[in-house]
């Protein structure tokens, strides 16, 4: 992979590719104290309480012809606001994360939803967070052209395979081509200077699968890529399985997966060796992590120890992916997922955020100052919190 930013959460991640040069610090006030350090914004850490932008639902041309199709054969769609001024060659390109599906049955389902139909999708969605056309709200990327790929294939865009007797159709790998051309034809994406292709959750991880393919359509440009909450570790439940390990095979077997995958990590890995899972009720049958699962602060210390050990496998795992320079990282011990996507998250007055040290200093940097940071080269990001529950700028954000 090119140029990589990652983020994932529960205690959330983001690895950021690539970092150049030194620190370097905007004109900062000091803000109150928080936890026994010293906490800094930048003095252009407004914010704004306009109404987000609300854009509309676009199909993909002709997708029936083209395969370009959601799980019941509805056309795949996306939401684009173009860009202006400074920003008006540049863009976002977004993934929309949505869970994937293993099985007939569960895909049958996910067809009566807005992630397996267009049917069922919103016609006009907020761009909010890093999608934001507000200065004040989203400085760095505010004025970018921004696309929102819709998910609807139940397998983060790499299939392409049907089941004709279940009217089941995985067309991932053709609903992404479809989306690009549409975009390099009729909204300028071809002639993009800037680009940063990013994601949530099982977009995230359509993020990471994609980023080498997306540079490739833009070989003298600056592109790099964002995987928010995409990064799925290979973790035993609170019962010992490994649940999510055959959803991935059932996932990969079933839309043909494995012929999409990049042949550099076939190589490598096992092509079922992307998964997560810590708590799913299928595991917890008497509910004794219901109200953990919804709100880490309801978590007991036996349970703590075990979300602890889930922390502490992350950071071992991505130790390698920090150390080069271009590569970059957020990492914080917020109780949610995905940070970027969420105003409240990416950049407001109580957004989580992570403190570093810079010679005697510590600073405090939010999301949005990391990802900015790590894109336009300003200084290194390598953020990675303390364990939890040591940082006080997190809240709970997770709904049943």
């Amino acid at each position: 992979m090119k140029k990589l930013l990652w983020s994932l959460i529960v205690f959330g991640v983001i690895l950021i590719f690539p970092v150049n040069g030194v620190p370097e610090f905007d004109k900062m006030e000091r803000l109150p104290d928080f936890n026994g350090t010293h906490v800094y914004q930048t003095e252009n850490n407004v914010y704004s309480k306009a109404k987000p932008t609300m854009v509309e639902l676009t199909f993909v041309k002709n997708p029936v012809e083209r395969s370009a199709v959601c799980l019941d054969g509805s056309p795949s769609g996306y939401h684009f606001h173009p860009g202006s001024g400074s920003g008006a060659k540049n863009w976002i390109v977004q993934f929309e994360g949505g869970g994937w599906c293993g099985t007939i049955e569960d895909c049958v389902n996910m067809k009566k939803t807005s992630h397996g139909s267009s049917k069922y999708m919103e016609k006009r969605i907020p761009f909010t967070g890093i999608l934001s056309d507000k200065a004040a709200e989203n400085p760095d990327f505010y004025n970018w052209n921004k696309v929102k790929v819709r998910s609807c294939d139940g397998g983060s865009l790499m299939g392409d395979n049907e089941n004709q007797d279940a009217k089941l159709q995985f067309r991932g790998k053709r609903i992404w081509t479809a989306v690009m051309v549409d975009l390099m034809t009729f909204n300028g994406l071809r002639e993009a200077k800037q680009a940063l292709l990013s994601g949530c959750s099982t977009g995230g991880l359509t993020a990471i699968l994609y980023c080498d393919n997306f540079k490739w359509y833009y070989p003298k440009g600056k592109v790099k890529c964002l995987s928010d909450a995409g990064l799925f570790l290979d973790a035993t439940d609170v019962a010992g399985d490994r649940p999510l390990r055959n959803l991935y095979r059932d996932l990969i077997q079933l839309q043909s997966v494995t012929t999409q995958l990049p042949n550099e990590c076939l190589k490598r890995l096992n092509p079922t060796s992307i998964r997560e899972g810590l708590t799913p009720k299928s595991a917890d049958p008497n509910g004794s992590w219901s109200d953990c699962r919804l709100n880490i602060e309801k978590c007991n210390a036996s349970q703590i120890k075990f979300l602890q050990g889930f922390r502490t496998q992350m950071v071992n795992l991505i130790s390698s992916f920090t150390k080069p320079r271009k590569n970059g990282v957020f990492i914080n011990s917020c109780f949610t997922h995905c940070q970027t996507e969420n105003q409240d998250t990416w950049y407001s007055k109580n957004s989580p955020a992570v403190k570093n040290k810079v010679g005697n200093i510590i600073y405090l940097f939010l999301v949005k100052v990391a990802v900015g940071d790590w894109y336009f080269e300003r200084r290194g990001a390598k953020l990675i919190d303390c364990a939890y529950p040591c940082d006080k700028t997190c809240r709970n954000e997770v709904a049943e």
